[in-house]
């Protein structure tokens, strides 16, 4: 295991939660090299000689077993891109936990472009933990670009846990899923920018099963001028159900534009679109502050609440 500094241990605590070395199957990512790395009995680690990333593989009915691959970078102007593939094993049940974190104190823009895929066979779940943090003094941004593609086969099951709270200047976040028979996915998105920062999230669901179910929510928060898109599509194939949701708050001069898209192309598809933009209620903060919060506490409080 390479020796990180104090800044990259913060890093690796606030995109993984990691105080230290985690236990099970695992690879840390500092400035583009391999900070560690360890496989398992049933979770194999293989880095890819074509391009920069690695190959996950986890045996079929592996149960209670995470894997870790959380990326951190304090170099400024350091740009990557790197391919993961997972493949996870029927009937596996397993928690992966990914995220990255950039600290840029320079003048150069760093950017990290992460291109996931999961393929997901029968009966398998997946819980997948995906948090993005930036921070540092300098001028130049810190840019984050993530690709997931899923692909689950029947009676899989895949939860997805998204989260960019802090510090991130300019993201991209696209998904794909494309679910088989009986599968299910759940995705729960949490979002916040400010000053001038940019995020765009797409979403586009392929139910193409008979019975398979999406359940894609946004909560998000746009203080100063930031911006932000949200943009879900579900495409019913077959007998299924979707539900996509967009709840956010809007401050200050903040902007939010919501795009729903719903494409039904059989008869017992039901599909579902919910959004909601607004700021926050005056009552609330009345109440709050009549417990003895400032305005600016009241308001902290109730966007803590809102996003957890």
């Amino acid at each position: 295991m390479m020796k990180l500094d104090e800044m990259q241990k913060r890093l690796l605590l606030e995109v993984a939660d990691l105080h230290a070395v985690p236990e099970g199957a695992y690879n840390i990512r500092a400035n583009s090299q391999s900070a560690g790395r360890q496989s398992t009995a049933n979770i194999e680690i293989v880095p890819k000689t074509e391009v920069s990333g690695l190959e996950i593989r986890i045996k079929p009915g592996t149960k209670n077993e995470s894997v870790h691959i959380p990326v951190v970078m304090t170099q400024s102007g350091l740009k990557e891109v790197v391919y993961n593939d997972f493949f996870i094993g029927e009937g596996a049940d397993v928690v992966i936990v990914a995220g990255c974190g950039i600290d840029n104190c320079g003048n150069q823009d760093s950017q990290h472009d992460g291109i996931h895929r999961f393929y997901v066979g029968k009966g398998a779940h997946i819980r997948y933990v995906e948090k993005h943090y930036g921070s540092g003094s300098g001028a130049g941004k810190r840019i984050l670009n993530p690709v997931t593609e899923v692909y689950q086969e029947e009676g899989s099951s895949v939860e997805m846990e998204m989260v960019q709270i802090k510090g991130v200047d300019d993201t991209e976040r696209a998904t794909i899923a494309e679910l088989a028979a009986g599968a299910r996915l759940v995705v729960r998105e949490r979002l916040m920018t400010h000053g001038d920062q940019r995020a765009i999230s797409t979403y586009t669901v392929h139910l193409n099963g008979e019975g398979a179910s999406a359940d894609v929510v946004s909560r998000s928060v746009a203080r100063d001028h930031s911006y932000q898109k949200f943009d879900a599509k579900l495409v019913g194939n077959a007998a299924c159900n979707g539900h996509t949701e967009c709840d956010s708050i809007i401050m200050d001069q903040g902007r939010i534009l919501a795009v729903p898209g719903l494409e039904a192309n059989n008869v017992d598809a039901a599909l579902v679109h919910e959004a909601a933009i607004g700021k926050i209620a005056g009552e609330q903060l009345i109440k709050l502050m009549t417990l003895g919060l400032t305005e600016q506490e009241a308001e902290e409080q109730i966007i803590n609440g809102f996003l957890k």
